[in-house]
């Protein structure tokens, strides 16, 4: 397959074509973190339904994503990536016009659909194209130029949920969607392997997507029902016999959604497994509970909250183009031993801050903790990357992409269901341990503490009389900022897991470089 130069004018559009696609599908992602307030407050929204909000995206994403990048591997990249642009936008479109929390959730699942066949097509795209001596280089590009969209997202919906303009975060991705199309039909080729079979996995979608659902519906139900109750039995057990069965079916289907064989490379192994704890841990901690922290309890605007993210911007922005310049050169090998190991100590730092005096004490508190998070993750996206496409060849190149995108979805899916259960739990037994002293009744104690399931915007219940407001106000502020330091904690020992797997199995040559079987 021919390949192209980077600096060439067809490199170039590549480039553009995977930076817009790839910013259009993160950056509401990480701008909804920010809006969250406002967003609950505007559609009268549950903490449950936040978190279905969060992860009806999600679920779609990391259990299509695989066959995203199949299809373009057998149908033409370009083809598909221009069909999940297009409904991503249109999933985007419902989305900004939304009336209600309930259709808001529908219409997020089509934006999951849209993305699954998208996401995959621009490191794809980049990986099949370019050539292969500065492909390393190409990624970095990417991940600098996609993370300063992204990450930009933060300070957008900021400024757009304090003007109360929250849906603007959704109707954003219609221009640079049309522009990525527009740029896709008139100067990029198209690109497929035409030996591949049309075949499709679609019973092991199908059993994927049922298997990740039913486990997401239990974690998410936990902090209304319990543990201990039928709902959440049938679901983690239907759900788990889904998975194992998913992976029967791989075993025994002739064009698998995912070659079971690709994981007999420790690189390619090892990679995904430091992507999903170091996923995990940065998005079930460091962007959500992070962000409702700062708006909820700190007292930041969420323009301010959003701007707390810059210096994470900058460091993206200096330090991964260079990172994936250096995996180039000497292995990604010692990058992903201490990418992943900095950004855990951010993590642990950040679960130190107690209560502050909020935005005036910024720079003494967030700001070094991100400063580290930042470094971590900087020297650690562009090498992980290119760890996970330089493990096979150019035949797999979409469906590499998208296992690794699964798995980091897969990943942010299970963060947010068991770390919000985990959240709300921490945060109950917070409040039982403040209220029992209360000179208040059994079911004013019951209202004060079933108020943790919305977390940071707990509400003191109408019938507390005004004495006891303030003190119960402060026991919501002490117990949300204990569940967050918990939750940090347990993210950061994510990020030190991703380290170590990176030290037990990545390779800076890889055993063999897979191909696909005869």
């Amino acid at each position: 397959m021919a390949t192209v130069s980077l600096g060439s004018s067809a490199g170039k559009w590549i480039m553009v074509s995977a930076i817009l696609a790839s910013a259009m599908a993160f950056i509401d992602g990480t701008a909804l973190n920010v809006v969250l307030p406002s967003l609950q407050k505007s559609l009268n929204a549950t903490g449950a339904d936040l978190f279905w909000l969060l992860n009806a995206y999600l679920l779609m994403l990391a259990s299509l994503i695989l066959i995203g990048g199949a299809l373009g591997d057998k149908l033409g990249r370009k083809k598909i990536f221009m069909v999940g642009i297009f409904v991503f936008i249109v999933g985007s479109a419902a989305c900004g016009l939304a009336p209600t929390v309930t259709l808001l959730i529908v219409f997020r699942v089509i934006q999951g659909i849209g993305g699954a066949l998208m996401i995959p097509g621009s490191l794809s795209l980049i990986s099949s194209s370019i050539n292969e001596n500065e492909r390393g280089k190409a990624i970095g590009t990417w991940s600098a130029a996609t993370t300063v969209v992204t990450m930009g997202g933060p300070i957008l919906g900021g400024a757009l949920a304090d003007a109360g303009l929250w849906r603007f975060i959704f109707f954003i991705n219609i221009p640079i969607g049309i522009v990525a199309l527009l740029i896709l039909w008139w100067y990029v080729k198209e690109i497929k392997d035409d030996s591949s079979n049309l075949s499709l996995d679609f019973p092991g979608a199908i059993t994927i997507a049922l298997g990740l659902a039913l486990i997401t519906f239990g974690f998410l139900r936990i902090p209304a029902i319990g543990f201990n109750n039928w709902q959440i039995y049938c679901s983690f057990g239907s759900g788990i016999l889904l998975l194992v069965a998913f992976i029967f079916i791989e075993i025994k289907s002739r064009h698998p959604m995912i070659p079971l064989y690709l994981f007999t490379n420790l690189t390619f192994s090892g990679a995904n497994l430091l992507t999903f704890f170091l996923y995990a841990g940065r998005l079930g901690a460091g962007m959500l509970f992070l962000s409702l922290n700062l708006v909820q309890v700190q007292g930041y605007s969420q323009l301010q909250s959003g701007l707390t993210f810059l210096p994470f911007t900058v460091l993206m922005i200096t330090i991964a183009r260079h990172a994936g310049s250096l995996a180039d050169k000497y292995g990604p090998r010692i990058l992903l031993i201490a990418g992943p190991a900095i950004a855990g100590a951010g993590l642990l730092l950040l679960s130190f801050i107690k209560q502050t005096a909020g935005p005036s004490a910024y720079f003494t508190t967030f700001f070094p903790c991100i400063i580290v998070f930042g470094l971590g993750m900087s020297f650690t996206v562009a090498p992980l990357t290119a760890a996970v496409m330089g493990s096979v060849s150019d035949h797999f190149s979409g469906t590499a992409s998208g296992v690794n995108n699964a798995i980091s979805r897969i990943a942010n899916v299970f963060a947010y269901a068991i770390f919000g259960a985990l959240a709300v739990l921490f945060f109950s037994v917070e409040l039982q341990g403040h209220v029992k002293n209360l000179s208040i009744s059994g079911s004013q104690k019951q209202a004060i503490i079933a108020q943790a399931a919305d977390l940071g915007n707990a509400k003191v219940p109408a019938d507390v009389t005004t004495e006891n407001k303030a003190v119960i106000e402060k026991f919501y502020h002490e117990g949300f900022i204990s569940a967050y330091s918990t939750i940090m904690k347990i993210s950061a020992t994510l990020g030190f897991l991703g380290a170590l797997m990176a030290t037990v199995f990545i390779r800076n040559t890889p055993q063999r470089r897979l191909k696909p079987v005869a």
